[in-house]
């Protein structure tokens, strides 16, 4: 990747978006190692935008979560892993939004969840967004209050195509990525996903613009995003779960319910990772995972619940060349393509 790496720019029509994973025809082809600008649309499809409109009368399930792709990777195959290294994430309007949904989120009946109380009453916040502070203003709509959060950028869903020619919802994280709803999805991270289909399919969309650790009423500040980002394929490795990496991290998104087991999961692929990797046994594993780590919740809201398994590098055998050293490959190739004008 040089200076005069070009930068694929795409902004989907309404009929373009998926709605699952899975199930949809690619709208474009790419290569290991381009670089795509990529507009994705809030989780409402724009609809929401102001306090006066309400998620039951501005769209229609299932189309919540438009997805950007998906995009077909040259060379992807069943048994490999796709690695998605995000060189920058940013808002791409000034304002943002947040609501409750009935019968939607972690502290309310839900269809799974039922009581006999009637479903928290539907409201809608407008968060303004100041790009030059790194913040966005909350507003309270029962009184005067308000209090400026921290501008902190991210993917709600990232993901590919399922085994076993499924198509699934695109609320719903699991083994193919999805809608995961971690913060760790920001930029300057690497996302690996396990290939499932010939050209591995992936999209990306939801994004959010602040959210606190487990989104508990179901809905972050949802805001249209603005994603660069370049590909690549690790040949002959298959991540049996999502893996994500930045400089200082390696991590495991394990999504399943009830939460234990999403727990479990996280938890029981960073521990073989680590331990194929370095040589530690699985037992030292085990009990130095147990000691360093960090389980963030990333969401008790969705289809799945999401728990992300984080483990300081620093804390390791130094040297080791995770994932075939692609997070450190990617990160120093996509300093040369910030600033890059895109090509239509």
């Amino acid at each position: 990747m040089s200076a005069r790496t070009a930068v694929t720019r795409f902004v989907p029509t309404a009929e373009q978006y998926a709605w699952t994973f899975g199930g949809y025809e690619p709208v474009m082809q790419v290569r290991p190692g381009d670089v795509l600008d990529l507009f994705t649309e809030d989780a409402f499809g724009g609809r929401i935008r102001s306090s006066q409109d309400i998620a039951s009368k501005s769209i229609v399930y299932p189309f919540i979560n438009p997805q950007t792709g998906p995009f077909y990777v040259e060379g992807a195959a069943p048994g490999d892993t796709l690695a998605i290294h995000l060189i920058d994430v940013q808002p791409a309007r000034d304002w943002g939004v947040s609501t409750t949904v009935p019968l939607f989120g972690s502290l309310t009946s839900t269809k799974f969840t039922p009581t006999l109380q009637e479903p928290l009453p539907e409201k809608t916040w407008i968060y303004a967004v100041d790009s030059g502070a790194r913040e966005v203003t909350y507003r309270a709509l029962d009184s005067e209050y308000s209090v400026r959060l921290p501008l902190e950028p991210f993917l709600g869903t990232i993901g590919v195509a399922p085994a076993a020619s499924e198509a699934r919802n695109v609320l719903v994280p699991e083994a193919f990525g999805g809608n995961m709803d971690t913060p760790e999805a920001r930029a300057g991270a690497t996302i690996y996903l396990g290939v499932n289909v010939e050209g591995a399919l992936f999209s990306i969309g939801d994004g959010h613009y602040t959210m606190g650790e487990g989104e508990v009423c179901g809905v972050a500040v949802e805001g249209s995003m603005n994603t660069l980002l370049t590909v690549d394929l690790i040949k002959g490795v298959f991540c049996d779960w999502p893996r994500l990496e930045n400089d200082q991290e390696i991590m495991v998104a394990g999504s399943y319910r009830p939460l234990e087991d999403a727990f479990r999961i996280a938890h029981t692929q960073l521990i073989r990772w680590i331990s194929a990797e370095t040589g530690l046994s699985m037992m030292d594993t085990y009990q130095l995972v147990t000691q360093a780590s960090r389980s963030p919740i990333a969401n008790v809201c969705d289809a799945n619940y999401t728990i992300v398994a984080k483990m300081p590098k620093r804390h390791l055998p130094p040297g080791v060349d995770w994932m075939r050293g692609t997070h450190e490959r990617l990160r120093e190739s996509s300093k040369a393509v910030k600033g890059v004008v895109p090509s239509e």
